[in-house]
């Protein structure tokens, strides 16, 4: 079995797995990072968890401790950068305002994943040719624009914020979809949209009437 050194995520969904004799055993960062290649080259839907365990370096029983399933990959891979965005945001004040603050957020959501983007033009059309597997996203998508709304100061984890946090969803969507497209080095089409969105739909997220 393959070990690695060194400390454990500072990520606790990835962190490694103990392997008998102390060490570490192959980590779900490496999978992960194995699975975003394999995307990229075959497409999420023909890419397969022998595919992504050849391609770490590993055995399928590395694979399965930490993703019993591709959705289970899909997941983590999203929570990743749910992790690298909140790792940088810290407690919301009332000095800025709450657009000021999802803009922010979710601008520095697309910067995160500049370097992905080609694995995620490749996912997005294998999700649109077979909408099914797409399934294992939506979950994890709600858990992370419920994330984005805390994380800019308005309560989403609560029954009745789930329209709020299926709006900023489909805002996401919508603007990814603008992302895809922009080459630019600044993102200036994806800011723009997102502002247009914001601007509109602000206060429905924060929970006031618009």
């Amino acid at each position: 079995m393959r070990k690695l050194t060194g400390p454990p995520s500072p990520w606790p969904l990835l962190r490694p797995i103990l392997g008998p004799e102390g060490g570490y055993v192959m980590d779900a960062d490496t999978i992960l990072d194995a699975a975003l290649a394999v995307a990229a080259e075959r497409g999420w839907r023909d890419a397969t968890l022998s595919n992504i365990a050849a391609q770490a370096g590993c055995g399928l029983a590395d694979v399965y401790r930490h993703f019993p399933s591709k959705g289970a990959v899909m997941r983590a891979s999203v929570a990743r950068i749910d992790a690298a965005v909140l790792s940088e945001t810290g407690a919301a004040g009332e000095e800025e305002a709450f657009r000021d603050r999802l803009f922010d957020l979710l601008m520095r959501r697309y910067d995160a994943l500049k370097p992905h983007r080609e694995v995620i033009r490749a996912c997005w059309r294998d999700l649109r040719r077979d909408p099914l597997a797409s399934a294992p996203l939506a979950p994890a998508l709600a858990r992370s624009m419920a994330w984005m709304l805390e994380a800019a100061g308005a309560p989403a984890h609560r029954p009745l914020d789930l329209l709020r946090v299926k709006l900023l969803a489909g805002i996401h969507l919508s603007v990814m979809r603008v992302w895809l497209r922009d080459d630019s080095e600044d993102l200036g089409r994806t800011m723009a949209s997102l502002d247009k969105a914001l601007k509109r739909w602000a206060p429905m997220l924060e929970g006031r009437r618009c």
